[in-house]
């Protein structure tokens, strides 16, 4: 019921995306209030009805990370326990806070987003960013549960690494941003399979980031 394109299709496009990022994504101050009252994680507060989403800790490697929330409403499941290889988990453990990251910029109106900047760079912010702008130009968010499965990550010489994934949205539906009214009668497709391409650089802190992203849709490796 949803894809994540993530190739843009003009420099002005992704530029737009990203000064969107550095500013509000959807919330400036003409929001309509009762609307965003009625959508669940809009207020990333205390009081917000959103619980942590089950990403690794953060404390087990002492990096300061943001903290990701994600409302009640959607669940990332990310299939495969650890592989018994530190850094392959170290790598797996970031793209899934990447992919998280990337949620919460969508389902949760915040004046910043921390963490997608924090887990993602150049060419697959950039991507992110004109995937996200597109829910919130469209008034929409989405609800529902998302697989990811056949997550393996291997090592380059040059110190970089690659982490290739499938997605399953099958379990997703859309999501009026302003009612919350969520749109049930949408049918799955063979689109709500994505194969996953991702390049990830480690920086400074330690932390894994992805700098490039490729996807096929209707990935028959995925179905």
């Amino acid at each position: 019921m949803r894809t994540r394109t993530t190739t843009a299709t003009a420099a002005a496009a992704l530029t737009a995306a990203v000064a969107l990022l550095l500013t509000a994504c959807g919330g400036g101050s003409d929001s309509d209030d009762s609307g965003k009252d009625e959508i669940a994680g809009a207020d990333t507060g205390a009081s917000a009805s959103a619980s942590a989403s089950p990403s690794p800790s953060a404390s087990e490697d002492g990096v300061d990370r943001p903290e990701i929330k994600l409302p009640k409403d959607i669940e990332n499941v990310f299939e495969g326990g650890a592989t018994g290889d530190a850094k392959k988990d170290a790598v797996l453990a970031d793209n899934e806070r990447r992919v998280n990251s990337i949620d919460e910029a969508i389902v949760v109106d915040a004046e910043k987003h921390p963490a997608l900047e924090f887990y993602s760079k150049d060419d697959a912010l950039m991507s992110a960013a004109t995937y996200i702008k597109s829910f919130y130009d469209n008034n929409r968010s989405f609800s529902g549960k998302t697989r990811y499965y056949e997550r393996e990550a291997t090592f380059a010489k040059d110190g970089s690494a690659t982490v290739t994934y499938c997605m399953d949205s099958t379990n997703t539906y859309p999501k009026d941003r302003k009612t919350g009214k969520v749109d049930r009668s949408v049918e799955a497709s063979p689109n709500d399979y994505v194969f996953y391409n991702t390049r990830l650089e480690k920086n400074a802190d330690g932390v894994w980031q992805t700098t490039s992203v490729s996807s096929t849709e209707a990935a028959e490796r995925c179905m």
